[in-house]
């Protein structure tokens, strides 16, 4: 059932459509969306860019060695001050590497710093143009686990949404529910006086992180790095304020819209890491309706819809996903959840 391979158009999707008021679903066309969407509402999508974060290199044995960039690290004064840019990343075979170690792509070299426990280390960079320069020529698209195939040409475009932005590079994942947009599909959803509002949630690898514990509320989110901008909070609460309804594309989305405050009604803007963990028994304080894609077992993106919408209804929805052949995970269908 795992689509291994996105949609020939993007709108072509599947769209499962699940009511919480009656437990109802129906499948439609994902552009079928347009009837649920009315004036004064918002939709709201994640415009993180994924970039190329799996490296390919030697050690100097010629042995392989792939580098999974997660996220710079601003921290290091005294690398930065002598022009380095150091990085956290995923390094496999990580047993076999060794501090101090360097890591050869063709002619340049990248320093594999300190082992900082589980897998992952600091790699630094000789520069910030150099660190440019090998993710543009050595990177692939860091395709989940579960495609099973190497990356093509086609991935560097369809794994990313349309609305991606090139000044927020930094997602290691993409926000998958955004996928089956269109831009002539958001021209339609403008015409019908829905006011489309930007956030940002640089997707990490924790989101592909299973929960290994018996009782959910001991597992622990990764945090990851979101922005709500002033004029996306201001738009947020005029809207609620004047009863129209959010429709959150993708449950980054909803984590972030849900992580920022609310004072007396106005949502507050923020931007900085975030790690909430939404469970049964979380009170939604913003979003009103979600789309998003479908999700793996134990994982805790299924928790948060469960908490959207009940455990039993979304168990209930995924039978019927597998009985109507629907296309799961990244490059998969869709879901709305009203």
């Amino acid at each position: 059932m795992i689509a291994q391979f996105p949609t020939r158009r993007r709108d072509a999707s599947r769209l499962m459509i699940l009511d919480r008021s009656t437990g109802k679903t129906g499948i439609f066309p994902f552009r079928h969306i347009l009837q649920y969407l009315k004036k004064g509402d918002a939709l709201v999508i994640n415009t993180t860019k994924v970039f190329k974060a799996r490296l390919f290199g030697r050690r100097a044995t010629g042995a392989k060695v792939e580098i999974f960039l997660i996220r710079p690290v601003g921290s290091i004064d005294d690398a930065n001050k002598r022009g380095l840019a150091p990085w956290e990343g995923f390094v496999n075979p990580s047993r076999r590497v060794k501090e101090s170690e360097r890591i050869e792509f063709d002619s340049s070299t990248v320093l594999l710093r300190k082992d900082l426990g589980g897998g992952k280390w600091e790699v630094v960079f000789d520069s910030q143009s150099q660190c440019d320069r090998i993710i543009s020529r050595f990177g692939h698209v860091p395709l989940p686990h579960y495609i099973k195939r190497e990356d093509q040409p086609r991935d560097i475009r369809r794994y990313q949404t349309i609305f991606a932005d090139k000044n927020k590079v930094g997602a290691v994942a993409a926000p998958t529910a955004g996928f089956h947009f269109t831009r002539p599909l958001l021209r339609a959803v403008k015409q019908r006086g829905v006011k489309i509002i930007e956030a940002c949630l640089h997707v990490g690898p924790g989101t592909f992180k299973p929960v290994k514990v018996d009782n959910i509320n001991d597992h622990v989110v990764d945090p990851e790095f979101a922005d709500l901008p002033t004029k996306a909070a201001l738009s947020l609460s005029e809207i609620k304020a004047k009863g129209g309804e959010v429709f959150a594309v993708g449950t980054t989305t909803v984590r972030t819209l849900e992580s920022a405050k609310v004072i007396r009604g106005e949502i507050q803007p923020f931007s900085g890491m975030v790690d909430l963990y939404i469970r049964p028994g979380y009170e939604f304080k913003i979003v009103d309706h979600l789309i998003t894609n479908f999700h793996l077992p134990k994982s805790s993106l299924l928790i948060l819809v469960s908490a959207f919408a009940g455990r039993e209804r979304i168990l209930r929805a995924y039978e019927e996903a597998i009985q109507s052949r629907l296309r799961f995970y990244s490059y998969g269908d869709a879901m709305l959840f009203l």
